[in-house]
């Protein structure tokens, strides 16, 4: 419920603020006086783009709040949702600044407008004949049946599930897509992948061949090497290994005569151990060194192999055709088990569908059970709006289709004449028609559900004077579930509110100004009077205004 309008600095006023109450709030004012600059400013703290135009002294920012009570709303989890404090009164404010920016805030909370325009829907209906065409969109239609059938719990539930069921079906498309272009490269990549394996490929393999083949590739002068190697060790007269023999000799006989030559005795004998070691191990490898083109064949062609794979592959090493035999395995591997995961997706989908049918069945029996009763509902209140030739033909047709509020297709039409045909409403109703099916249709939600407060924006225009006490009647026992406000220019509506604000534009200092004040009872008898009769006042106006007012 908006309980207080603060604006400051937009368009024709300077500063206004204005409490509002429950029950039926009405707006009064000449044309021209400002209605409209309510309207706009109202838009404006609920989301609506604004420039600086918006400004009535460009030199400073315009300022637009609205406290809402919103402890009936249940609107925790929206709050929640978008990461904003909950207040059971809630603050909105819409600053425009004199650079043309412009910000939002809700509880000093910044946000976007994007969440301005959300709680919008929330918040404030504003219902004008431009809104009317709103009866011809079948997702409204469903609300209005919806409502009545006691369905929202059930769509809720229907929705989630309905969520989870296009989730499903997507990722189903997305296995079968990746299944065909597997299926399309699974021979070749089966290929590929037992090529790989067949090689039995090891990361360290390829520097052992390589090091082997070039040394049985140069055989011949490691044997020689080897050997001559062999002839400067042992040999009896020049050999390392006698050498070192008479070398030690000669040294351990002065061994004992210093400590300084019992060092270079002990180095000399470790050289000629380590010498000794080294003749052992050159007669082992010359002994072993031998030419075998079997190996070498053999060696060749297992390298051949691995250039060839690693070419074919485009990597540079062993370690990178592993990486690659891991893809392939991968891929082959999903092959096979895509028929059983493509099985369990649609077990999925096969039950969640049958969860939807179940719940889908009760919300169509429940819309066709609601149907007589909204149509004799709103055929009872179009009669008493003047409308009494008025019919309705609608039916919840059940489809084997998932549509997001359940498996219904809706047929609403309408037929304004006596024994005239049904169409759809945009085809068949006039604009004041549609206004008042739409009131009928607000009349009719109020009742069954809770409605955010609602702005009657001269609905009323161009109705009798029976008809607009019909439509005040009906905004009266709105007002008792919800909170109304009407704009209206007929004294017959105007009298049925509870609190009545006037907008009317003074001159001060020779600047036009637009003020909204809360009228006193004696105000409204002259209000509703003027309304009446124009300026010149009568006593029978008077009179009159003071009858409907009572």
């Amino acid at each position: 419920m908006l309980t207080q309008l603060s604006i400051n600095n937009y368009a024709l006023i300077n500063h206004l603020s204005i409490d509002f109450s429950s029950g039926l709030s009405i707006i009064t004012g000449e044309t021209g006086a400002g209605k409209s600059i309510l309207l706009g400013a109202l838009g404006l703290v609920l989301g609506n783009r604004a420039d600086l135009s918006s400004l009535k002294d460009t030199s400073t920012k315009c300022v637009v709040e609205a406290r809402v009570e919103i402890s009936n709303y249940h609107l925790q989890d929206f709050f929640h949702a978008v990461d904003l404090d909950y207040e059971a009164e809630t603050i909105i404010r819409r600053e425009i600044l004199p650079s043309g920016k412009s910000r939002a805030f809700v509880n000093d909370t910044p946000v976007k407008l994007t969440v301005l325009n959300e709680l919008r829907e929330k918040l404030i209906d504003v219902h004008s004949q431009h809104q009317t065409m709103q009866l011809s969109d079948v997702k409204f239609q469903f609300d209005i049946l919806d409502a009545l059938a006691k369905n929202t719990e059930r769509v809720a539930m229907y929705k989630k599930d309905f969520s989870q069921l296009s989730l499903l079906k997507k990722e189903l498309v997305a296995i079968e897509t990746a299944q065909k272009e597997a299926n399309q490269q699974y021979d070749y990549n089966f290929h590929l992948f037992t090529e790989l394996e067949a090689a039995a490929i090891k990361s360290d393999e390829q520097e052992g061949l390589e090091e082997n083949l070039d040394k049985l590739n140069n055989i011949e002068d490691i044997k020689l090497s080897l050997a001559e190697s062999l002839e400067l060790s042992v040999n009896e007269e020049v050999g390392l290994q006698s050498s070192l023999n008479a070398l030690e000799f000669k040294v351990f006989r002065i061994a004992s005569f210093s400590k300084e030559y019992k060092e270079l005795a002990d180095r000399v004998t470790s050289i000629k151990i380590e010498m000794d070691d080294i003749v052992s191990e050159l007669e082992n490898a010359n002994e072993n060194v031998s030419l075998d083109p079997d190996e070498v064949e053999k060696i060749n062609d297992r390298l051949q192999l691995l250039y060839n794979l690693q070419k074919k592959h485009y990597v540079n090493s062993n370690e990178e055709l592993l990486v690659v035999l891991e893809e392939l395995s991968d891929k082959v591997r999903q092959v096979a088990s895509a028929e059983d995961e493509l099985h369990r997706k649609k077990e999925q989908i096969e039950a969640i569908s049958k969860k939807l049918d179940a719940v889908a069945e009760k919300i169509s029996k429940a819309r066709t059970s609601a149907i007589p009763k909204l149509i004799k509902a709103l055929e009872f209140l179009l009669s008493d709006l003047g409308m009494g030739n008025a019919r309705f033909s609608i039916k919840a047709i059940p489809t084997s289709s998932y549509f997001v509020n359940g498996k219904d297709v809706l047929e609403f039409l309408f037929s304004a004449n006596k024994g005239g045909n049904f169409g759809a409403l945009k085809k068949v109703a006039s604009g004041g028609e549609l206004s008042r099916i739409m009131l009928s249709v607000k009349k009719v939600l109020s009742e069954n559900m809770q409605l955010p407060t609602i702005i009657f924006d001269e609905i009323d225009t161009g109705v009798s004077g029976e008809v607009s006490n019909k439509i005040a009647a009906i905004m009266q026992q709105m007002s008792v579930n919800m909170q109304v406000i009407a704009i209206t220019h007929l004294p017959q509506i105007a009298a049925k509110g509870s609190n009545h604000y006037k907008v009317y534009k003074e001159e001060i200092n020779g600047i036009t100004t637009t003020n909204l004040k809360e009228l006193s009872s004696e105000e409204r008898i002259f209000e509703i009077a003027e309304m009446l009769s124009g300026k010149e006042i009568s006593d029978t106006a008077l009179t009159h205004a003071k009858e409907l007012l009572n």
